[in-house]
């Protein structure tokens, strides 16, 4: 196939242009400049410099002619705390974005396509009594973005949706984005963090899902992307163990965490900002156990299993300054 990536520079976007050019499809990237290293894709990828919320709707429906194939790795996460209210926010990046995306390219003949969301609209059906989309302008945008996005391919443009976990990985002139965190546990500090715990894949299983779900996925279905289910505790034990300064994890009670969110919301609502994930709100997301069977997904999509060991020693190793080999 001939495929388009939008946000093919970034984390998730350079993995799966890698993987699709392994399995002989042909890639091109949109995305903002400049390039996060010299020479971070390969020459037959065509890199395609533009904001794909800035161009026309004619010029955006010429570059999507020809392509067989689209993935959607483009959009704002939940780390962003915006001015308030957020949702206008998420909805712009998030919901907005994706639906016109679509629309043009079903208009222009594309005929496979993928959006990258958050395993966070899997909880939000799942837990209908914890009303996250009603707490969470992040997750509430995911939930409309699929919406939105099956709505504008119709039945011409066979969209599969990945709903994605923490990922863990590296790329070259990127820092993770789980560099703050891995500098706390490598830190003197003690380790201290709420219960609970969740599922967490290599990017390399989700760069082999994006392309699976291309080659092979059934419209409109929504695939749980992930490698292993794991409490908050074992995995900052294994972070600590790679940084070389194994520590024990002190578990902080729900109503510690509580109140440390009730003062980060403060400060946001002092600067006149909101969190697309309310903090206070979140706390019983946190302390739950999101777990899930990937079993189903990569059966379907024909992704591999285990490796997350490696993708967080890779991670640790990024962060430190001495990256190991991203792929």
């Amino acid at each position: 196939m001939n495929c388009l990536i939008v946000g093919g520079t970034g984390f998730l976007g350079y993995h799966a242009t890698l993987e699709l050019l392994r399995r002989g499809h042909r890639v091109s990237a949109l995305a903002l400049p400049p390039l996060p290293a010299t020479g971070l894709l390969p020459g037959e990828v065509r890199v395609i410099f533009a904001d794909v919320n800035a161009l026309p709707d004619a010029d955006l429906a010429v570059l999507l002619a020809g392509y067989d194939a689209v993935v959607f790795a483009a959009g704002a996460d939940d780390r962003v705390t915006p001015k308030r209210p957020a949702y206008d926010f998420f909805y712009k990046a998030n919901v907005a974005s994706a639906a016109r995306f679509f629309r043009l390219a079903r208009a222009a003949g594309v005929r496979r396509g993928v959006l990258l969301g958050s395993y966070f609209a899997h909880f939000d059906r799942l837990w209908p009594e914890m009303r996250l989309a009603q707490h969470h302008p992040y997750i509430r945008s995911r939930v409309e973005q699929t919406r939105q996005a099956l709505a504008a391919c119709g039945s011409d443009l066979d969209l599969m949706i990945l709903e994605l976990p923490y990922i863990f990985g590296a790329m070259p002139g990127r820092l993770p984005l789980w560099a703050p965190l891995i500098r706390y546990v490598a830190s003197p500090l003690p380790l201290l963090f709420p219960a609970g715990g969740t599922n967490m894949v290599a990017v390399q299983h989700v760069a082999a899902a994006i392309a699976g779900a291309l080659e092979r996925g059934q419209t409109g279905k929504r695939y749980l992307i992930g490698d292993e289910n794991l409490t908050w505790a074992e995995w900052l034990t294994r972070l600590s163990r790679l940084t070389g300064r194994e520590k024990r994890v002190v578990t902080l009670p729900a109503a510690a965490v509580r109140m440390a969110a009730r003062g980060i919301r403060l400060y946001h609502r002092l600067q006149g900002r909101e969190g697309g994930l309310d903090p206070v709100a979140f706390v019983a997301l946190q302390t739950a156990h999101t777990f899930f069977d990937p079993a189903p997904a990569r059966q379907a999509l024909g992704y591999g299993a285990g490796g997350l060991d490696q993708a967080l020693r890779v991670t640790v190793a990024a962060v430190r300054g001495n990256p190991l080999s991203g792929r």
